[in-house]
C-alpha cells in the first residue's frame, strides 16, 4: 500500500515548475531555448502554457529531457491511499445497499436495529471490496 499524503504537500511553484527550475540553476529563456531548438519566445510561451494548465505532457518530457532531469506525474488519490479510496467507495455503496433493504423491511414492519445495520454495513463493505464489482465506481 502506496501512501501518497507527502505528494500533496509538495507546492508547485506560482510561476510553474520550468521557470523556477530554470532560474535556480541560473539558466536564460535563450540557453533553454537553443537546448530545445527553439526561440527564446517558445521558451516564453511554453512557460505561460505551463503555468496556465495547457502545456502538454510531451512538451513537459522534452523540456526535462534537454535540462537532465525527468518528468514525474500521477495521480494523488484525495484520501491519502488507493486503500482508503476504495473502502470509501465501497462503504458509500454498501450503506446504499443496507439502507435500502433495511427500508424495505422497515415497510413490512421487519424493521432491524441501528447496531444491526451498522453491522451489516460493515460486512457488506467488506465484501465488496474483497469482490472489487463494476458497480463500485458508478
Amino acid at each position: 500500500m502506496f501512501k501518497f499524503a507527502l505528494l500533496t504537500q509538495v507546492a508547485v511553484p506560482p510561476v510553474g515548475w520550468i521557470k523556477a527550475i530554470r532560474q535556480a540553476v541560473g539558466m536564460s529563456m535563450q540557453q533553454l531555448g537553443n537546448k530545445l531548438s527553439v526561440s527564446r519566445q517558445a521558451v516564453m510561451d511554453i512557460e505561460r502554457r505551463e503555468q496556465d494548465g495547457s502545456i502538454t505532457i510531451k512538451s513537459l518530457r522534452e523540456v526535462a529531457r534537454v535540462m537532465d532531469m525527468q518528468l514525474v506525474y500521477g495521480f494523488v488519490p484525495n484520501d491519502g491511499s488507493l486503500d482508503a479510496l476504495i473502502e470509501k467507495r465501497a462503504k458509500e455503496l454498501a450503506t446504499r445497499i443496507v439502507l435500502r433493504t433495511a427500508n424495505t423491511m422497515k415497510l413490512e414492519d421487519q424493521a432491524n436495529s441501528r447496531e444491526r445495520i451498522r453491522e451489516a454495513i460493515a460486512e457488506r463493505t467488506n465484501a465488496i471490496k474483497n469482490e472489487m464489482p463494476g458497480i463500485l465506481w458508478d
